[in-house]
């Protein structure tokens, strides 16, 4: 299985707190990281791989807070893509790279497509950015992307596949805090995201 997710932002203190630009009602960053790497690991198995669009972890840039995400990162199910985001220095990545344990199967547990990949899932194409992209008048076409938190653009294809994005509250069962999102439901959020568009504009 393929999934999606984007701004976990380990160790990122500010955060926390009922907020409206990154909601994230924890009483500390342990808290946080662990019940991401919770609900991450209840739907990512073993062989399944994970589109990490960008902002991993907020930490100094030093090889000590470093292997403190290297640390968390190992606890996570799958092969992680990671596409980078704003608060992903070169550094850090070249440090996962060099310091990947691998997985079980024998593959890296790191794969890296530095500003963004596209694939093909069910017919659809997948721009996978950090930044959101503005496609124009596209057709079975989706952008996903993080890095805006809690907001949504108003255009159905851009699809904010983040921890905390508010197009998560558009999927008729609430997924458990910091669960990579799957194709399916990628495809759920696009027919309701856009069905709202038009209404309101209809309004």
């Amino acid at each position: 299985m393929i999934y999606f997710t984007a701004d976990t932002h380990f160790f990122h203190t500010e955060l926390l707190g009922n907020n409206d630009f990154a909601p994230r009602p924890f009483k500390n960053v342990a808290e946080m990281n662990a019940t991401v790497v919770a609900n991450w690991n209840r739907r990512v198995k073993a062989g399944d791989q994970v589109y990490l669009l960008g902002d991993i972890a907020m930490v100094p840039n030093k090889p000590r807070a470093f292997a403190e995400v290297a640390g968390v990162l190992a606890q996570l199910n799958g092969q992680l893509i990671i596409i980078k985001g704003n608060h992903d220095s070169r550094a850090f990545l070249k440090y996962l790279a060099k310091n990947d344990g691998g997985l079980a199967n024998g593959k890296p547990h790191y794969q890296f497509a530095d500003v963004g990949a596209l694939i093909k899932i069910n017919h659809h194409q997948f721009f996978l950015t950090h930044y959101p992209l503005l496609l124009g008048k596209v057709q079975q076409t989706f952008n996903l992307h993080g890095h805006i938190h809690h907001y949504m653009l108003p255009i159905a294809e851009n699809i904010n596949v983040g921890i905390d994005a508010p197009e998560r509250e558009l999927l008729p069962t609430t997924l458990p805090f910091g669960t990579p999102l799957a194709a399916s439901e990628i495809e759920r959020i696009f027919e309701r995201k856009q069905a709202t568009l038009a209404k309101h504009s209809r309004d």
